[in-house]
């Protein structure tokens, strides 16, 4: 029993949010992550193998929507953790506005879906593909047509996914991410150093048990806010406040903690509610920096972790730097999940939106 179910015995208006997709999916990411550790461990290997011998030139990142949110972490793992220059394409160019596009050789061009049927990502992975790119699918549905245009695929083997609110998926496309730069790690090393991933599905669940309902209570009446990350958790914040949107009609905005400073750091004056997901890397100092100057300013954020003195604290789970951004998400899930259901939505059926957007 997790402690938002504690929080919802004592809210008896509120709809039990354990019985939705959401909530479901969200409690079932540790075994998820367990069976693509296991079932795709091949893959990933090979893949790594392969890619530490020859390098890419570059990498360019091809995605939507929480899977964009994945090639964010991918990027920041990518280039701190081996080296390779990481940006996003957008899809349209070749999908819609059908641009000749001029790849760098060794370029390794990267899909990240959950259905793997989005024609414009479909499109863009051919086309790299046909213009001498390697190219590497990440995606969770089996035999998907984005497999089949791709050099190498890596399967999630997160099940099937019925709530339009990606949960598990995109927790399990993190943990491919960072079990894939492990393996170029470890195969460019010459060595085999134990994987901070085999310990990920046991913190996930640990995960689970934490209380996040103080930020549940507090944005139950919100109506905007601001979601703060760096490095590899601004993909994280990414994400929180795209579910935000999703599931709680909250206008919630993503900014990494240094780009705060610029002109968004003006929204904190207004008293606006703020989640930092807080790294313990080498931007801890300078986010703890900027969490001082909030407070100074009479804000006070919500901190995902060892949050300085006058922030309010949320708990989580000390593990490794790679997987500590993955390990946060899950608590966010189960509580955006329960806040979802306090504002009187149904987090399942965002909307006017459905589980596969197949954009062009």
């Amino acid at each position: 029993m997790t402690l938002l179910q504690n929080w919802l015995k004592d809210r008896p208006g509120v709809p039990d949010f354990r019985q939705s997709l959401m909530y479901a999916e969200a409690m079932e990411a540790p075994d998820a992550v367990a069976r693509l550790l296991s079932e795709s461990a091949r893959a990933i290997a090979n893949v790594g193998k392969a890619l530490a011998e020859r390098p890419p030139s570059m990498v360019v990142t091809c995605a939507r929507g929480s899977s964009d949110h994945a090639a964010t972490f991918a990027k920041y793992l990518f280039e701190t953790r081996l080296g390779w220059v990481t940006a996003s394409a957008a899809p349209s160019v070749r999908s819609v506005y059908r641009a000749d596009l001029h790849f760098p050789a060794d370029v390794l061009v990267m899909a990240i879906s959950q259905s793997g049927a989005s024609p414009d990502l479909i499109e863009s992975l051919r086309y790299a593909r046909a213009r001498g790119a390697r190219t590497l699918a990440i995606v969770n549905t089996p035999d998907s047509p984005l497999s089949h245009v791709a050099d190498w695929t890596i399967l999630l083997h997160a099940g099937p996914e019925k709530s339009v609110a990606a949960t598990k998926s995109y927790i399990a496309s993190l943990a491919a991410i960072a079990a894939l730069v492990h393996s170029a790690m470890a195969a460019d090393n010459g060595a085999v150093s134990p994987s901070p991933l085999l310990k990920l599905p046991a913190a996930l669940r640990a995960a689970q048990t934490l209380d996040w309902s103080p930020l549940t209570d507090a944005l139950q009446y919100a109506k905007n806010m601001l979601v703060l990350g760096r490095g590899a958790g601004f993909g994280v914040a990414q994400e929180a406040a795209l579910k935000l949107k999703e599931t709680c009609g909250i206008h919630a905005e993503a900014f990494s903690t240094a780009e705060l400073r610029h002109g968004p750091m003006a929204l904190a004056a207004t008293g606006m509610p703020m989640l930092v997901f807080r790294p313990e890397d080498a931007a801890t100092a300078g986010v703890d920096a900027l969490i001082a100057d909030l407070l100074a300013g009479g804000t006070r954020p919500f901190v995902v972790g060892d949050a300085p003195v006058g922030a309010r604290a949320l708990p989580d789970i000390a593990t490794d730097p790679m997987i500590a951004p993955v390990v946060q998400i899950q608590s966010f899930y189960l509580a955006v999940a329960a806040l979802s259901c306090a504002r009187g939505l149904n987090p399942d059926a965002p909307p006017l939106l459905k589980k596969v957007t197949e954009t062009l």
